[in-house]
């Protein structure tokens, strides 16, 4: 029999049973195409709708120089028992900084379901290309685990007196930590690297206590060479073996410091009173074209529909039911001001930045966390005010905000790939850096055959992570006690 839309799976998985799984990504033997060096991996997960289109659902970080990539950065999913879900890994090697992965070379895929990788809990299987013949000897590996806990783990790490292993300038120090499994040791966290540096003091970090231990104190961690538990983690010695047997009174080659805090999750500040206050900045200048023009960005179709308005209904609706309402205001001011507006220029970001920087600024003087700040942008990617916007948002990194920036229409949208700062910290035109990464950019092509769902799924990922961050940060607690007894 014919299934109706209603019945449709994606329109029903909130009645099904569902959990969270992490899925941890690595490879081996990869096709080399640098010439020189070696190839510089990156790993897109799709994922294929019910209309069999596939979506982008996220995408770990570039691991330099490696044929042999252990990816740091998880990749979160619903898992629905009842529903097949197809998913394809890509790996690519990256060679610039657009956001478009056709540009960049294909190291090769597979195709899988969840169902898969979850009942196998680790599965390996060899690359192929997009002709399915064999992409060399390469094979890609996914390991999957429930996510049971939400507790985070805060690390804060610095190291002093590190051996020099660079000919010219400084070694470039960065640390690996490492979860036990029952296959071996998985990574779990990745620092950045400290560029010409022998006493490093990296950014703060957090590591889901999942991600690191199972959610086990008892459980052991690992930082190469060395096995702590990770209540007992404090500081360690930094040995070189081949300096120790040849060196007399030799003691070390640094050491390395760690502070380890337990903290409030995100969860834990929502519910222990923080408001997440949500404000929507629409781009009317020039660029979008003539809103009666079929051909504009703004123009709205018979169906009643435009990339604006679908990108502000996903995100909005995206979010927890008291917001439904207010976002139901956002698209009705929305289709009365448009025929009444002139579309001008110049495309100003900082104005706005600053504005709901005001606000985030008074929230900063109370002394609990009790507000938080989103700013979400959607806009057809032309930027006039570049540097401005750069120092408006590294002063926005230390104030609790966050800014989402939705790209609408095909447009060059390399300045917002600048600003999102996720190949290293944003600075303004001065040289400072921000203390937090707080931009997330998407571009809404990538969502046009997705479930509706997985724009706001994509778009508010960080946003969990950036609200008990800055709390940590900043030592702020929850209004109330999230957990009363």
């Amino acid at each position: 029999p014919s299934r109706s839309q209603s019945d449709s799976p994606w329109s029903d998985m909130a009645t099904q049973c569902v959990t969270k799984v992490e899925l941890t990504v690595s490879c081996e033997n990869l096709l080399d195409k640098d010439i020189g060096s070696k190839s510089d991996p990156l790993c897109v997960l799709l994922m294929n709708s019910s209309d069999s289109q596939w979506y982008e659902v996220g995408r770990t970080e570039k691991v330099q120089n490696c044929l042999c990539p252990r990816f740091a950065k998880k990749f979160v999913i619903d898992y629905y028992f009842e529903i097949v879900q197809q998913l394809k890994f890509g790996i690519y090697d990256i060679d610039n900084k657009t956001v478009d992965l056709s540009d960049d070379d294909f190291l090769g895929q597979l195709e899988c379901t969840l169902g898969q990788v979850v009942s196998s809990k680790k599965l390996t299987r060899p690359l192929v290309l997009k002709n399915k013949t064999p992409a060399g000897k390469g094979t890609i590996t996914i390991s999957a685990e429930e996510i049971k806990d939400n507790r985070v783990v805060n690390f804060e790490v610095e190291a002093r007196k590190l051996d020099n292993k660079d000919f010219f300038g400084k070694s470039d120090p960065y640390l690996e930590f490492y979860k036990q499994t029952a296959t071996g040791w998985q990574l779990a966290h990745r620092t950045e690297v400290v560029n010409n540096n022998l006493n490093p003091t990296w950014k703060p970090f957090r590591i889901p206590l999942q991600s690191l231990c199972g959610a086990d104190l008892e459980k052991p961690i690992k930082v190469p060479k060395y096995i702590f538990l990770p209540n007992l983690l404090k500081w360690f010695e930094c040995v070189n073996s081949k300096k120790k047997q040849k060196k007399k009174g030799y003691k070390n080659s640094g050491v390395v410091s760690v502070k380890l805090c337990q903290e409030y999750t995100f969860l834990d500040y929502i519910m222990g009173g923080c408001q997440i206050n949500f404000t929507v900045a629409i781009d009317f200048t020039g660029s979008n074209g003539d809103p009666k023009s079929p051909q504009s960005l703004h123009y709205i179709s018979p169906q009643g529909v435009n990339e604006y308005l679908s990108a502000t209904w996903s995100v909005g609706r995206g979010r927890s039911d008291p917001f439904c309402a207010g976002i139901e205001g956002v698209v009705e001011a929305y289709r009365v001001c448009l025929p009444q507006v002139k579309l001008y220029g110049p495309t100003n970001f900082s104005p706005i930045i600053n504005h709901v920087a005001c606000f985030a600024k008074q929230a900063l003087q109370q002394t609990t966390a009790s507000q938080y700040f989103v700013l979400l942008i959607i806009t057809d990617g032309v930027i006039t005010d570049m540097d401005e916007t750069r120092g408006a948002i590294v002063n926005a990194s230390r104030l609790p905000m966050s800014i989402i920036i939705i790209g609408v229409g095909g447009a060059d949208f390399s300045a917002m790939e600048f600003l999102d700062g996720d190949d290293g910290r944003l600075r303004s035109q001065t040289g400072e850096a921000a203390m937090r990464d707080i931009v997330q950019f998407v571009p809404y092509r990538q969502f046009q055959n997705a479930p509706r769902q997985a724009l706001a799924q994509s778009v508010l990922a960080e946003l969990p992570q950036q609200v008990a961050s800055f709390f940590s940060l900043f030592k702020l607690k929850p209004p109330h006690d999230p957990n009363p007894s």
